[in-house]
């Protein structure tokens, strides 16, 4: 594969001649939200590895290779880590496949299989995690409140095109530190932090592999498990996302984890999390592509924003803020994205 690209040049470069890795043929095997790239490389006996290429101007190496290290503490399935090279920014890493969750989910695949080992894997990054957290930085306050800030600046302003007043600016304000407290009145547990159906390999054994754990922190137990189950890639009705959230509960409580007093609060633990993730998403995606370019996510902003919409209608400490959502969001959203979408094509 021939290249104007420096950094692939250089990366095939460290393969072949610091390697001596038999590289018969590389191709793009992903790319996420991050500047990071993923290569897909063969030997001439068909054997794959993937190889990730992360600028070290724009990302660091060393927390991947940090949290890969925990998450094989907590026997679970992370791509083996064969080679690194942390100032150029090259790890070659185990090949697990092209059979994300959501593929799988989308042509068919049962969920209840899928989401059965998923969250058994949870479980044991939460429980055989515990130690492994306490290296982790803190999912803390002040995380919390970046994160929801991308969504008046990015969702709001930008793409909704809304100019906020001094009230709304304060609704959004005293919302975020209700969030913050809930969150922060959680067990702290590992938190992979994006533990979705696109991060996760369909595996035929040792199911699923697990992927994009980077920026794992020391966070809210509710996390993660409402990013596996309130996806922003694939829903599913609430009846069997509560059956879920309830079998996970059990299996947590038997196994000597924190489930909370009872199977409700456990329930708003999820919820109120879900809502400042999906706050944050909204924001995200919107930056994605103003800022980067990658339209891809705007069609995923209407189901994150239904998400906001239910749990916020859910409690009654939201009921303000969730009249603001339906009154001032909501409407808002199918021209915006109209009138981005239409750019990428013009």
């Amino acid at each position: 594969m021939s290249s104007s690209d420096a950094r692939l040049d250089q990366l095939q470069h460290w393969l072949r001649d610091e390697l001596h890795w038999p590289l018969a043929r590389i191709a793009p095997a992903s790319a996420d939200a991050s500047f990071r790239r993923y290569f897909r490389i063969w030997r001439a006996d068909g054997q794959s590895r993937v190889v990730m290429d992360a600028p070290p101007d724009r990302e660091d190496v060393g927390p991947y290779l940090q949290v890969s290290g925990l998450l094989e503490r907590c026997h679970v399935h992370v791509p083996r880590v064969e080679a690194s090279d942390v100032r150029a920014g090259f790890v070659l890493l185990e090949d697990l496949g092209t059979a994300s969750y959501l593929s799988r989910l989308r042509d068919g695949a049962d969920p209840d299989a899928l989401y059965g080992d998923a969250l058994e894997a949870l479980l044991r990054i939460q429980l055989e995690g515990h130690d492994a957290a306490r290296e982790l930085p803190p999912y803390d306050r002040a995380v919390l409140a970046r994160e929801m800030a991308l969504l008046p600046e990015w969702f709001c302003a930008r793409h909704l095109g809304l100019e906020l007043g001094e009230d709304e600016r304060g609704l959004i304000d005293s919302t975020f530190e209700f969030l913050i407290a809930a969150a922060l009145a959680q067990p702290v547990v590992f938190v992979h932090r994006d533990y979705h159906s696109r991060n996760l390999m369909a595996l035929e054994h040792d199911n699923p592999g697990i992927i994009d754990f980077q920026d794992a922190l020391a966070g809210p137990g509710g996390y993660d498990l409402v990013s596996l189950l309130k996806d922003c890639y694939i829903d599913w009705p609430r009846a069997r996302v509560e059956g879920w959230v309830g079998d996970f509960r059990s299996r947590l409580v038997a196994r000597g984890g924190d489930g909370g007093s009872d199977g409700a609060e456990f329930l708003r633990w999820f919820d109120l999390i879900g809502l400042q993730r999906h706050l944050k998403v909204l924001g995200i995606f919107a930056r994605l592509w103003y800022r980067d370019g990658k339209s891809g996510y705007l069609n995923d902003l209407p189901r994150t924003l239904r998400y906001v919409e239910e749990v916020a209608r859910r409690y009654p400490e939201l009921r303000a803020f969730s009249n603001w959502v339906e009154r001032r969001l909501v409407p808002g959203l199918a021209p915006a994205n109209a009138r981005a979408l239409a750019g990428t094509i013009a």
